[in-house]
């Protein structure tokens, strides 16, 4: 695994609009995210993803952002105010040791890992941490940009959360990306 962390700098251009043409959150998030859920996104950046799960969990259902990242959470909390979302948004500073989810444990019922596991130390406590967060049968979106991490390294990183508690219950295509709908077991 990589150590190299998105600079908080790039958040920016990470958050840019145009971005949906490539990766539209909607179109992602649509037949997982739905209202009242407690949905987990670790490494959210500005919020690019954050803006869609809030308005899908609606008012009954909250986000928890996690990242290691001061200004990326400050961004995201900007972001998520102009949208009105961000009662809804609960965004959290943690350590790169953990992310301190002992609150959430077995309550969440979806997380959202999109271009993040390839910056971790370890991806074996980054899984164990989501799977002891995400009620039984939850599930995690594992997206990695195919220009970061190639099939063989994917694949990797599916073995890992398998033995984290996890399985793989669909392949989803998402453009320029390896994906996988995780299940926890």
């Amino acid at each position: 695994m990589a150590q190299r962390v998105c600079p908080w700098w790039l958040g920016y251009m990470l958050a840019c609009p145009l971005r949906r043409l490539m990766n539209a959150p909607a179109k992602i998030l649509a037949s997982y995210v739905h209202e009242g859920m407690t949905v987990l996104e670790p490494g959210p950046g500005m919020g690019f993803f954050t803006l869609e799960l809030a308005r899908r969990v609606g008012a009954r259902g909250r986000v928890v952002a996690v990242d290691i990242q001061p200004k990326m959470l400050e961004g995201l909390k900007t972001r998520a105010a102009r949208a009105g979302l961000l009662e809804r948004v609960d965004a959290r500073l943690v350590s790169r040791d953990s992310m301190g989810l002992t609150d959430l444990a077995g309550a969440a019922d979806f997380a959202l890992a999109f271009a993040v596991v390839h910056e971790l130390p370890a991806a074996g406590p980054f899984f164990s941490e989501v799977a002891a967060a995400l009620r039984p049968g939850a599930c995690l979106l594992l997206v990695e940009p195919a220009g970061h991490v190639n099939p063989t390294q994917f694949e990797a990183e599916l073995e890992v959360a398998s033995r984290a508690g996890f399985e793989v219950a669909e392949r989803p295509s998402i453009r320029r990306n390896h994906a996988a709908l995780l299940k926890k077991v």
